[in-house]
């Protein structure tokens, strides 16, 4: 048959195995086992029985519009208006809108890598050609983007995805570093798309990392996706958005139209809620701060492990020293030792000898997860 074929996902490749095996603490998905938000879920059903339930909006309702503006508006440094939201059917969605309004056959792609493969997957599928940059791994098992690196490789290309705070690797732009992307991209006359799903869950005190909406001016080539999925665990609901420039919101709706036809309006009236519901956020994010340090009690000083706790995102991203083959050592995990973890190649090549663990989970869990995890690692390499 003559389709379409992207690679199949690593991630799902180890999970598959997992759920066919008895007894597997599942760390492989970027998902917590923590309920969504009862604000959330409330609103769901109020909106429900109320009879939410014809075709929306396709821009938004405009509740979660004006409350995603004013969210916005009041977390980063310079105003979101509502006109430039557009609600999207999950942050892949936007995503993929994103990709949709501005690629086209044969134009180069940037992304950093290690980079989450949907990303590039939904690039190739508007038969954009992809070029990884990989970031530069420093002494302590951090990460850095090269940015000399990144200005040569933007000459002719159409377009950078940026995701920071980033998946797998953790790495967080600074202010500084995105100003500096910022500009790279415009003076070659690139579009950058910021993908922000983990903006909130960072773990030096500050509210949100660094983001384009920081710095952005409401007319510039610039496209920010982000996502109810990891802030308020609401990975199920499939609920995003975009902020897109001023002069393209139209175009953007036109997209929407074509591609999903708008989100349904109950989810959207739970994102409502959601938004409102400022304490289970913060709630959230000091349970991942807790899994955060659970796992690098494991993985700090364990012989052949090269780790640096990540500056944001819910993930570990561990080295494992003389590791060649990280999809087979995932697979061992799973059936040897009871623990699924997602392989570093599932991020591109650049993640060969690494593995993701997410850490977004209850204590008891990451506790005895974390002990299989450092046994079977020590198992399977001595073998």
């Amino acid at each position: 048959m003559d389709l379409t074929v992207i690679p199949g996902s690593r991630i799902v490749e180890v999970a598959r195995l997992a759920f066919s095996t008895p007894d597997v603490d599942l760390l492989c998905f970027g998902e917590s086992d923590q309920p969504s938000p009862l604000a959330a879920r409330d609103a769901a059903i109020r909106a429900l029985s109320e009879g939410h339930t014809r075709y929306p909006d396709v821009r938004g309702v405009p509740a979660l519009r004006q409350a995603l503006s004013d969210y916005l508006t009041q977390l980063h440094a310079k105003p979101v208006a509502e006109a430039r939201i557009q609600v999207t059917a999950s942050g892949m969605t936007a995503l993929a809108v994103a990709m949709a309004a501005v690629l086209r056959p044969g134009h180069r792609v940037l992304i950093p890598s290690p980079a989450w493969p949907n990303i590039a997957s939904a690039a190739a599928l508007r038969g954009a050609v992809v070029e990884p940059i990989d970031l530069d791994v420093q002494p302590d098992g951090s990460f850095r983007l090269d940015l000399d690196r990144l200005d040569m490789m933007m000459d002719g290309a159409r377009a950078l995805v940026v995701n920071s705070p980033g998946n797998p690797t953790g790495w967080t732009a600074t202010e500084a570093e995105l100003r500096a992307i910022r500009d790279i991209a415009q003076r070659h006359g690139a579009w950058l798309i910021s993908d922000e799903v983990y903006s909130r869950l960072v773990y030096d005190g500050r509210d949100a990392a660094p983001s384009m909406l920081d710095i952005a001016e409401p007319d510039d080539r610039i496209i920010v996706c982000n996502s109810f999925s990891k802030t308020w665990m609401m990975t199920g609901w499939r609920l995003g958005w975009l902020v897109v420039p001023a002069a393209t919101s139209e175009l953007i709706v036109d997209l929407v139209e074509t591609l999903h036809s708008g989100v349904a309006p109950f989810i959207q009236l739970a994102g409502v809620a959601a938004i409102a519901d400022t304490e289970t956020m913060q709630q959230f994010r000091a349970h991942c701060a807790v899994g955060r340090d659970l796992a690098t009690q494991t993985l700090t000083g364990l012989s052949g492990i090269r780790y640096q706790p990540p500056a944001g995102a819910f993930y570990a991203f561990l080295q494992v020293d003389g590791l060649r083959d990280s999809l087979d050592l995932a697979k061992q995990l799973v059936t040897r030792h009871g623990v699924a973890v997602a392989p570093g190649v599932a991020f591109g090549s650049a993640g060969e000898g690494w593995l993701r663990v997410c850490f977004a989970q209850s204590s008891g869990l990451m506790e005895r997860a974390m002990q299989r995890l450092s046994d079977g690692i020590r198992a399977e390499m001595a073998r």
